[in-house]
């Protein structure tokens, strides 16, 4: 494939952790509703991971070691990885069981946490492709 698969599956996690964490700052205002939403889009977000960060990994195996931006594809898989892990922390908070119960002040910590996190991996992601012109086809 031509076109690097990543870039084209990262929105579906970025959007269902971004709008979680939204619902569980919602959920503070609006109770049930909002909570239940944002477990639901953790669920689906870590879901949509999945094949995300597996693109991403072998998009890394195409970046030479002597590249200059090894060092930033680095740092965006691992802050990415904690995104991931806070947003899972978050999730686990809010389980009994199987089922989804309200989140407390902790949970709704770790899904903020997360939202840095992806936030800074997002950076990051831009200063690979715009900076370092990974992924980018010749002119």
């Amino acid at each position: 494939m031509r076109h690097p698969l990543h870039p084209a599956l990262v929105h579906f996690p970025i959007a269902c952790w971004s709008l979680a964490t939204v619902a569980d700052l919602a959920s503070l205002v609006w109770g049930e509703p909002a909570w239940r939403l944002a477990g639901v889009l953790l669920v689906a977000g870590i879901g949509f991971s999945i094949p995300a960060m597996l693109a991403g990994f072998l998009e890394l195996a195409k970046v030479a070691e002597d590249n200059p931006a090894i060092k930033d594809v680095n740092r965006h898989m691992i802050v990415v990885m904690c995104a991931l892990a806070f947003y899972t922390a978050s999730l686990f908070l809010r389980l009994q069981g199987t089922h989804l119960i309200e989140p407390g002040l902790l949970a709704i910590g770790m899904s903020v946490l997360g939202f840095l996190f992806l936030a800074a991996a997002g950076w990051l992601g831009g200063k690979l492709v715009y900076g370092h012109r990974l992924g980018v086809s010749p002119p």
